[in-house]
């Protein structure tokens, strides 16, 4: 005869030690937790190169994925080899991929460096010339009001002496010191991070190639994997709804990245040609600029107009109204045209949980945080959503939010 009561002893004991170890783990993660943040740095540091190569895999898998498709059309049934076959698919699936990266990464380098090189250059060169002209600006906006405007130009004056003290103190004796014996140590042991830096930046791109070149090529056989693993430690029907969960995260993820990049290209190739078409000042360095930010939902055209601004105001302020403008109207044909066009309503996120998710993450992580905030913020709401959707329609209750607005009585089960 089976004894209940032991088996209700013994779960209570394994409960309560698994309470005990739970709040021990909890109680050491709080205490260590600069050796455990360290620890983590440290492990992310090693996986840079395969963390390099899963987000270019991630981000050519559409382009390996086509020339996989379209090699396997045009060889069709005329090649019986099975194993040649799909030897083929994947090499032109690789080496498309591998050429598209190739050319991006030369065609921005080739745009980008010059145009970087020559506008540091002449904001170095003509900086005398933008002082005086922001000294005008401030002399004319301000005439009519004598009094702010000796305040405004005297704070602007310290603030001038300030930096040429600065470069005659600190920055000018430096660059003269550098042929000394003082700083030859200095000097050989900022070369040598420098080359340091470069070689593990080198070495972590050229694994990341061979990461990402492996992944693209045995990315089916991965995914066969994990759910071969899910359906091994879970029921089928909570390993059915899993796999679901996996591919509307990815759906929603990919949706979300790959369109944000297509949107942020948009953005930049208009914004050069309207900087162009109103002959404002760097037009390439800063649509570069806004392109990139634009990848950052919400704040990111206002990050890259701020010092977008700042560069063209320095060469003229009414030019300045005019980028402000420019960036303005960018901005409302990509929130309301261009944006839901192209990702559509990829993560089902309200306005405020879009700007809650790019508060959080990228507090936690940064730009990249900002960046991923949203799809990563997506997928944790619609598994809440799922369970909360679950737990009610388990109980016979209302799933719908609308049914909840204003009521004040309590719930009761609809009728059988």
């Amino acid at each position: 005869m089976k004894n209940h009561r032991f088996d209700r002893y013994l779960y209570m004991g394994i409960t309560a030690v698994l309470v005990l170890a739970a709040a021990t783990a909890v109680i050491f993660l709080f205490l260590e937790r600069k050796a455990i943040l360290a620890l983590g740095g440290r492990i992310v540091s090693i996986l840079t190169p395969i963390i390099y190569g899963a987000v270019l895999a991630f981000l050519f898998s559409p382009v390996y994925n086509g020339g996989v498709r379209f090699t396997g059309e045009l060889l069709g049934k005329k090649m019986k080899n099975e194993k040649l076959k799909a030897f083929l698919q994947k090499t032109v699936g690789t080496v498309l991929s591998l050429t598209l990266l190739y050319i991006i990464v030369v065609s921005l380098a080739m745009m980008i460096i010059p145009q970087l090189y020559s506008s540091i250059a002449g904001i170095v060169n003509t900086m005398p010339v933008y002082i005086q002209n922001l000294y005008e600006w401030l002399t004319g906006l301000f005439a009519n009001n004598p009094p702010l405007e000796e305040m405004v130009l005297s704070v602007y004056q310290q603030a001038v002496i300030a930096v040429q003290d600065w470069s005659s103190s600190n920055l000018i004796p430096h660059l003269q010191s550098i042929g000394s014996f003082e700083s030859l140590e200095k000097i050989l042991g900022g070369v040598s991070n420098s080359v340091l830096t470069i070689f593990n930046l080198a070495k972590n791109i050229l694994i990341g190639l061979i990461v990402m070149v492996y992944l693209l090529n045995i990315k089916d056989t991965l995914t066969a994997q994990v759910k071969k693993i899910v359906y091994a430690i879970l029921p089928v029907r909570a390993a059915n709804g899993t796999v679901e969960e996996f591919r509307y995260i990815h759906k929603v993820f990919s949706g979300f990245i790959i369109g944000k990049l297509i949107d942020s290209l948009i953005i930049g190739v208009l914004c050069f040609i309207l900087m162009n078409l109103f002959k404002l000042p760097f037009a390439l360095l800063i649509s570069v600029i806004v392109g990139v930010t634009n990848v950052i939902p919400f704040f990111g055209p206002f990050i890259g107009a701020i010092p977008s601004a700042v560069l063209v105001f320095l060469i003229s302020p009414r030019q300045c109204l005019y980028f402000v403008g420019l960036v303005l109207v960018l901005q409302q044909f990509d929130g309301n045209i261009l944006g839901p066009k192209i990702l559509g309503d990829s993560t089902g996120l309200a306005s405020f949980w879009v700007l809650f998710s790019i508060l959080l993450f990228g507090g936690l992580f940064g730009f990249a945080g900002m960046v991923l905030g949203v799809p990563v913020f997506a997928m944790f709401y619609s598994v809440v959503n799922r369970l909360v959707r679950y737990g009610l329609g388990k109980r016979k209750l209302p799933v719908e939010t609308q049914e909840y607005l204003g009521r004040t009585g309590p719930l009761s089960r609809p009728k059988e």
